[in-house]
Protein backbone atom coordinates (compact mmCIF):
# COMPACT_ATOMS: atom_id res chain seq x y z
CA UNK A 1 0.00 0.00 0.00
CA UNK A 2 0.85 3.48 -0.74
CA UNK A 3 1.59 5.97 2.36
CA UNK A 4 2.03 9.79 1.96
CA UNK A 5 3.12 11.83 5.37
CA UNK A 6 1.75 15.33 4.74
CA UNK A 7 2.27 18.29 7.45
CA UNK A 8 -0.87 20.06 7.60
CA UNK A 9 -1.68 23.98 8.27
CA UNK A 10 2.06 25.09 7.31
CA UNK A 11 3.90 25.56 3.93
CA UNK A 12 7.25 24.75 5.37
CA UNK A 13 8.11 20.81 5.92
CA UNK A 14 8.80 19.92 9.88
CA UNK A 15 5.86 22.71 11.24
CA UNK A 16 1.99 22.28 11.03
CA UNK A 17 0.85 18.70 12.21
CA UNK A 18 2.19 15.55 10.38
CA UNK A 19 -0.39 13.09 9.46
CA UNK A 20 -0.18 9.87 7.64
CA UNK A 21 -2.56 9.14 4.66
CA UNK A 22 -3.31 5.69 3.19
CA UNK A 23 -5.54 5.19 0.19
CA UNK A 24 -7.17 1.88 0.41
CA UNK A 25 -8.96 0.51 -2.91
CA UNK A 26 -11.21 -1.35 0.13
CA UNK A 27 -11.15 -1.43 3.91
CA UNK A 28 -8.64 -3.15 5.63
CA UNK A 29 -9.52 -5.34 9.27
CA UNK A 30 -9.81 -2.67 11.70
CA UNK A 31 -7.01 -4.14 13.72
CA UNK A 32 -4.72 -3.52 10.83
CA UNK A 33 -5.62 -0.35 10.48
CA UNK A 34 -5.37 -0.09 14.50
CA UNK A 35 -1.73 -1.52 13.85
CA UNK A 36 -0.65 0.62 11.03
CA UNK A 37 -1.45 3.48 12.98
CA UNK A 38 0.68 2.46 15.72
CA UNK A 39 3.36 1.46 13.66
CA UNK A 40 3.34 5.15 12.26
CA UNK A 41 3.47 6.74 15.48
CA UNK A 42 1.63 10.04 14.20
CA UNK A 43 -1.61 12.14 15.98
CA UNK A 44 -2.85 10.37 13.03
CA UNK A 45 -3.00 7.82 10.59
CA UNK A 46 -5.67 8.56 7.88
CA UNK A 47 -7.60 6.05 5.79
CA UNK A 48 -9.88 6.26 2.93
CA UNK A 49 -12.22 4.56 0.17
CA UNK A 50 -13.56 5.81 -2.66
CA UNK A 51 -16.67 5.25 -3.36
CA UNK A 52 -17.75 6.88 -6.58
CA UNK A 53 -17.83 10.72 -5.86
CA UNK A 54 -17.16 10.27 -2.13
CA UNK A 55 -14.32 9.45 -0.32
CA UNK A 56 -15.37 7.54 3.13
CA UNK A 57 -12.23 8.69 5.50
CA UNK A 58 -11.87 7.07 9.14
CA UNK A 59 -8.69 8.18 11.48
CA UNK A 60 -6.92 6.28 14.09
CA UNK A 61 -4.37 7.54 16.48
CA UNK A 62 -1.43 5.02 17.87
CA UNK A 63 -4.02 3.81 20.46
CA UNK A 64 -7.42 4.39 19.57
CA UNK A 65 -10.31 5.64 16.07
CA UNK A 66 -11.29 8.71 16.40
CA UNK A 67 -14.72 10.27 15.08
CA UNK A 68 -13.18 13.53 13.35
CA UNK A 69 -9.60 15.00 12.75
CA UNK A 70 -9.25 18.37 10.67
CA UNK A 71 -5.44 17.84 10.05
CA UNK A 72 -5.48 14.40 8.67
CA UNK A 73 -8.19 15.52 6.41
CA UNK A 74 -6.78 18.49 5.29
CA UNK A 75 -3.59 15.84 4.17
CA UNK A 76 -5.80 13.53 2.58
CA UNK A 77 -7.21 16.18 0.53
CA UNK A 78 -3.92 17.02 -0.32
CA UNK A 79 -3.08 13.69 -1.43
CA UNK A 80 -6.35 13.59 -3.55
CA UNK A 81 -5.58 17.16 -4.92
CA UNK A 82 -1.61 16.68 -5.88
CA UNK A 83 -1.22 12.43 -6.13
CA UNK A 84 -4.60 10.84 -7.42
CA UNK A 85 -5.42 12.82 -10.43
CA UNK A 86 -8.08 13.80 -9.49
CA UNK A 87 -9.50 17.19 -11.31
CA UNK A 88 -12.54 18.47 -9.61
CA UNK A 89 -11.97 21.45 -7.23
CA UNK A 90 -14.44 19.89 -4.14
CA UNK A 91 -13.76 16.66 -2.10
CA UNK A 92 -16.74 15.26 -0.27
CA UNK A 93 -15.76 12.97 2.63
CA UNK A 94 -18.17 11.05 4.47
CA UNK A 95 -17.32 9.82 8.25
CA UNK A 96 -19.03 9.00 11.50
CA UNK A 97 -20.53 12.60 12.38
CA UNK A 98 -21.43 13.15 8.92
CA UNK A 99 -20.43 14.84 5.90
CA UNK A 100 -17.31 16.88 5.08
CA UNK A 101 -16.57 19.61 2.29
CA UNK A 102 -13.20 20.17 1.24
CA UNK A 103 -12.33 22.78 -1.58
CA UNK A 104 -8.95 24.52 -2.45
CA UNK A 105 -7.78 27.86 -3.99
CA UNK A 106 -4.29 28.07 -5.26
CA UNK A 107 -2.25 26.52 -2.27
CA UNK A 108 -4.55 27.02 0.19
CA UNK A 109 -7.02 23.94 0.99
CA UNK A 110 -10.24 24.52 2.89
CA UNK A 111 -12.42 22.15 5.38
CA UNK A 112 -15.91 22.24 6.02
CA UNK A 113 -17.14 20.99 9.15
CA UNK A 114 -19.89 21.08 11.42
CA UNK A 115 -19.57 23.52 13.67
CA UNK A 116 -19.90 22.47 17.81
CA UNK A 117 -21.03 24.42 20.58
CA UNK A 118 -20.25 25.14 24.33
CA UNK A 119 -21.88 25.47 27.45
CA UNK A 120 -20.52 27.14 30.20
CA UNK A 121 -19.47 24.82 33.52
CA UNK A 122 -20.62 26.01 36.70
CA UNK A 123 -17.59 24.32 38.85
CA UNK A 124 -14.06 24.42 37.40
CA UNK A 125 -12.38 20.91 38.79
CA UNK A 126 -9.58 21.59 41.12
CA UNK A 127 -7.21 19.03 38.98
CA UNK A 128 -7.21 21.00 35.79
CA UNK A 129 -5.75 24.23 37.35
CA UNK A 130 -3.21 21.65 38.89
CA UNK A 131 -2.71 20.11 35.25
CA UNK A 132 -1.87 23.07 33.29
CA UNK A 133 -0.61 25.12 36.22
CA UNK A 134 -3.29 28.39 36.13
CA UNK A 135 -7.07 28.76 37.49
CA UNK A 136 -8.94 29.60 34.21
CA UNK A 137 -11.26 32.37 33.70
CA UNK A 138 -13.68 30.26 32.53
CA UNK A 139 -14.95 26.75 31.45
CA UNK A 140 -16.59 25.50 29.01
CA UNK A 141 -18.15 21.79 27.57
CA UNK A 142 -18.53 20.31 24.40
CA UNK A 143 -19.57 17.22 22.75
CA UNK A 144 -16.17 15.62 22.64
CA UNK A 145 -13.91 18.61 24.23
CA UNK A 146 -13.20 20.65 27.62
CA UNK A 147 -12.75 24.21 26.64
CA UNK A 148 -10.01 26.42 29.33
CA UNK A 149 -10.47 29.92 28.45
CA UNK A 150 -6.67 31.54 29.79
CA UNK A 151 -6.81 35.40 30.06
CA UNK A 152 -3.59 36.03 28.03
CA UNK A 153 -1.38 34.27 24.99
CA UNK A 154 1.48 34.16 26.58
CA UNK A 155 -0.52 32.05 29.91
CA UNK A 156 -1.18 29.55 26.78
CA UNK A 157 2.16 29.81 25.56
CA UNK A 158 3.81 29.20 29.39
CA UNK A 159 1.41 26.60 30.10
CA UNK A 160 3.54 23.30 31.39
CA UNK A 161 0.86 20.79 31.03
CA UNK A 162 0.39 17.63 33.71
CA UNK A 163 -0.47 15.31 31.08
CA UNK A 164 -1.33 12.23 34.03
CA UNK A 165 -3.45 15.29 35.42
CA UNK A 166 -5.17 16.12 32.11
CA UNK A 167 -5.92 12.50 31.41
CA UNK A 168 -8.13 12.59 34.91
CA UNK A 169 -10.63 15.15 33.53
CA UNK A 170 -13.82 13.86 31.82
CA UNK A 171 -12.28 14.81 28.57
CA UNK A 172 -9.61 15.93 26.33
CA UNK A 173 -8.96 19.75 27.00
CA UNK A 174 -8.51 22.92 24.69
CA UNK A 175 -6.62 25.78 26.51
CA UNK A 176 -7.70 29.41 24.17
CA UNK A 177 -6.86 33.03 25.21
CA UNK A 178 -7.54 35.88 22.73
CA UNK A 179 -4.28 36.48 20.32
CA UNK A 180 -1.68 39.27 20.26
CA UNK A 181 -1.43 39.24 16.32
CA UNK A 182 -4.13 37.03 15.61
CA UNK A 183 -7.62 36.68 16.87
CA UNK A 184 -7.26 33.65 18.95
CA UNK A 185 -4.52 31.02 19.99
CA UNK A 186 -5.04 27.69 21.77
CA UNK A 187 -3.46 24.32 22.48
CA UNK A 188 -4.58 20.84 22.60
CA UNK A 189 -4.30 18.43 24.76
CA UNK A 190 -5.85 14.54 24.41
CA UNK A 191 -3.89 11.93 26.78
CA UNK A 192 -7.32 10.09 26.72
CA UNK A 193 -6.59 9.54 22.91
CA UNK A 194 -3.02 7.94 23.34
CA UNK A 195 -2.05 12.24 22.54
CA UNK A 196 -0.30 14.39 24.92
CA UNK A 197 -0.38 17.39 23.10
CA UNK A 198 -1.37 17.65 19.09
CA UNK A 199 0.63 20.22 17.04
CA UNK A 200 -2.49 21.46 15.10
CA UNK A 201 -6.10 20.55 15.55
CA UNK A 202 -9.26 20.73 12.93
CA UNK A 203 -11.75 18.84 15.60
CA UNK A 204 -10.84 21.33 18.18
CA UNK A 205 -11.17 24.44 16.02
CA UNK A 206 -14.88 23.46 15.15
CA UNK A 207 -15.13 24.21 18.26
CA UNK A 208 -13.18 26.95 19.04
CA UNK A 209 -14.41 29.10 15.83
CA UNK A 210 -18.62 29.23 16.97
CA UNK A 211 -16.66 29.86 20.75
CA UNK A 212 -14.77 32.84 19.45
CA UNK A 213 -16.98 34.40 16.93
CA UNK A 214 -19.41 34.73 19.76
CA UNK A 215 -16.87 37.00 21.69
CA UNK A 216 -15.00 38.62 19.24
CA UNK A 217 -18.27 39.01 17.34
CA UNK A 218 -16.99 38.59 13.98
CA UNK A 219 -17.61 35.54 11.78
CA UNK A 220 -14.14 35.28 10.04
CA UNK A 221 -10.95 34.92 12.30
CA UNK A 222 -7.39 33.95 12.56
CA UNK A 223 -5.85 31.13 14.69
CA UNK A 224 -2.43 29.86 15.88
CA UNK A 225 -2.15 27.04 17.41
CA UNK A 226 1.10 27.76 20.03
CA UNK A 227 2.74 23.82 19.83
CA UNK A 228 5.81 23.55 19.43
CA UNK A 229 5.28 23.29 15.83
CA UNK A 230 2.87 25.71 15.54
CA UNK A 231 -0.10 26.03 12.83
CA UNK A 232 -2.06 28.80 11.23
CA UNK A 233 -5.23 28.64 10.01
CA UNK A 234 -7.71 30.99 8.84
CA UNK A 235 -11.41 30.60 9.63
CA UNK A 236 -14.78 31.22 8.83
CA UNK A 237 -17.82 30.67 10.58
CA UNK A 238 -21.48 29.90 8.70
CA UNK A 239 -24.30 28.95 10.49
CA UNK A 240 -23.80 25.22 11.73
CA UNK A 241 -21.18 25.18 9.33
CA UNK A 242 -17.21 26.26 9.77
CA UNK A 243 -14.33 26.59 7.51
CA UNK A 244 -11.09 26.11 8.43
CA UNK A 245 -8.12 27.01 5.71
CA UNK A 246 -4.82 25.97 5.49
CA UNK A 247 -1.65 24.94 3.62
CA UNK A 248 0.26 21.69 3.56
CA UNK A 249 3.50 20.15 2.13
CA UNK A 250 4.40 16.25 1.92
CA UNK A 251 7.22 15.61 3.42
CA UNK A 252 7.00 11.55 2.51
CA UNK A 253 6.24 9.18 -0.02
CA UNK A 254 6.22 5.31 0.50
CA UNK A 255 5.07 2.08 0.62
CA UNK A 256 3.71 -0.16 3.42
CA UNK A 257 4.44 -4.04 3.62
CA UNK A 258 1.86 -5.93 5.18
Amino acid sequence: MKIYQVDAFTNQVFKGNPAAVVPLEKWLDDALMKNIAAENNLSETAFFVQAGDVFQIRWFTPAVEIELCGHATLASAYVIFHYLQYDKEQIHFTCQVGDLFVTRQDDWITLNFPAIETQPVKSIPAVLSAAIGSHPLALYDSDSKLVALLESEDDVLRCQPDFALIAQLEKNLIITAKGNEVDFVSRFFAPKSGINEDPVTGSAHAVLIPFWSKKLNKNELTAVQLSERTGYLKCKLLQDRVEMSGQAVCYLIGEIFV
